[in-house]
């Protein structure tokens, strides 16, 4: 068997707040938003995140939705090709609602990153190296 992609999905708790968050940032619509789902790809190489309203997840998964502020499922890292990008990330971030839980700062010596969650939790850092 040969994988031709691999792609996201997640829960979120408003697809509207999503959307709108989402944009903000930047990324580019995947296909058209409907009441159960928002589609977004994510970077050049084409990585698509799906979010799903919470009770589509949960039927499709058969499992609970972890509680994203005492938990993280996973962090999702977007590269970027300066310091000053990683701090206009986090300007943009906090101006679409987000949440920066880890400032912009140089880490192991040779990089730079900050961190945030988007309305619903899910975890992103944006690192320059």
């Amino acid at each position: 068997m040969k994988t031709k992609m691999v792609w996201a999905n997640l829960p979120v708790k408003d697809i509207e707040r999503t959307n709108e968050f989402f944009l903000a940032l930047g990324f580019t619509p995947n296909g058209d938003r409907t009441a159960e789902i928002v589609s977004f790809i994510i970077a050049e190489n084409k990585f698509i995140i799906n979010f799903f309203q919470e009770e589509q997840f949960k039927t499709a998964t058969e499992s609970a939705i972890p509680d994203t502020k005492k938990s993280a499922e996973i962090i999702f890292s977007l590269s970027a090709e300066s310091r000053e990008e990683v701090n206009e990330w986090a300007q943009k971030v906090k101006k679409a609602g987000g949440t920066v839980f880890s400032e912009a700062q140089e880490i192991q010596g040779n990089m730079y990153n900050m961190a945030f969650a988007d309305p619903d939790g899910h975890r992103w850092n944006v690192l320059y190296c």
